[in-house]
């Protein structure tokens, strides 16, 4: 079986323990960021199997319509919005879905909204560029301890960024549907009195929601308005939470005074090509969250099992309505 690994920007497949079991299929590696849809249409030409990592890589039917050899897709995540599975299920081509992680109450991506919290308010990234540029220090960087962390949604991730957030001594208040904010009182964590307060209050305010059709632009400019001029907007979630457009326009006028981001409305952004690139008061990441070692090696560990499942003729974790549903 020819298989086609496309945006695994780090290489990290070749290097993943599970790589070995499958010796005697020819396995493409794509780690370009460039070339959009024609580049993941290109990397997979002539290839029986598709693995997507992640939920960035669209695979729309008309990119489905030039791959005549596909007959599997492999997804390392659960979420299939980019997905079109009603013509991958036309083509008879068999769609597995990424599992439930299960590493506890751990999570890298809430490691990951901390490195990016810890960086902004002590503006290491600008410090360290100007001492490799010959100076000396020149901000006042913001403590953690006292100051208000608002967690939208206390799921997983969130429920990890509050729990480090009180360790940091911050007074940490929730926001979010009624299961949300019952876990969060199950934990002893408070929750904001009404959503405007929790908006106004805030000195850090991270962003844990999942992105469904219900929760797209659920942030909106009204409630960026409300953040102090100081406060800084941390989104390691999912861009289209946040209206289209607002988050920028919010950080011209200066309420919120800073963001640190690290998803964006498409991804994979190359050539410096979002607004968000351009302002000082941002700091922004290329969608780290997920990248790192061990969870990749244990995301590719899933799509191998995939793989070779789909290769003897038995495929698991078939999506519901795919092919072989």
């Amino acid at each position: 079986m020819r298989i086609a690994v496309v945006h695994d920007y780090a290489d990290a497949f070749r290097r993943a323990p599970a790589f070995a079991r499958l010796a005697g299929h020819e396995v493409v590696v794509s780690t370009s960021a460039a070339g959009g849809q024609g580049g993941v249409v290109a990397a997979a030409q002539g290839c029986e199997a598709l693995v997507l990592t992640q939920q960035r890589v669209p695979l729309t039917r008309a990119m489905i319509a030039q791959l005549p050899d596909l007959r599997f897709v492999c997804q390392t995540g659960r979420n299939l919005d980019h997905v079109d599975v009603t013509a991958c299920a036309e083509r008879g081509i068999v769609v597995s879905v990424g599992r439930r992680s299960s590493a506890g109450p751990h999570s890298t991506t809430a490691e990951l909204a901390w490195a990016l919290i810890l960086a902004s308010l002590r503006q290491l990234p600008y410090e360290a560029a100007r001492l490799r540029g010959g100076h000396w220090q020149s901000t006042a960087g913001t403590r953690l301890h006292g100051r208000t962390l608002g967690v939208y949604a206390f799921g997983h991730i969130g429920a990890a960024v509050a729990r480090v957030g009180r360790a940091f001594g911050m007074d940490v208040v929730c926001w979010g549907r009624e299961g949300s904010l019952a876990r969060a009182a199950a934990e002893g964590f408070a929750a904001a009195p009404d959503r405007a307060s929790f908006f106004a209050g805030a000195d850090v305010l991270t962003l844990h929601l999942p992105l469904k059709a219900d929760t797209r632009g659920i942030v909106t400019a009204d409630d960026l308005a409300l953040m102090k001029p100081d406060a800084l907007l941390v989104n390691t979630s999912r861009a289209p939470l946040i209206a289209p457009g607002a988050l920028a326009a919010a950080l011209r006028r200066g309420r919120p005074g800073f963001a640190a981001v690290d998803v964006y409305e498409d991804e994979p952004v190359t050539g410096a090509a979002h607004e968000l690139l351009a302002l000082d008061n941002v700091l922004c990441t290329p969608h780290l969250g997920y990248a790192e070692t061990g969870t990749l090696a244990s995301l590719y560990a899933t799509a191998v099992e995939q793989l070779l499942a789909f290769a003897a003729g038995a495929p698991c974790d078939v999506v519901e309505g795919g092919a072989a549903g």
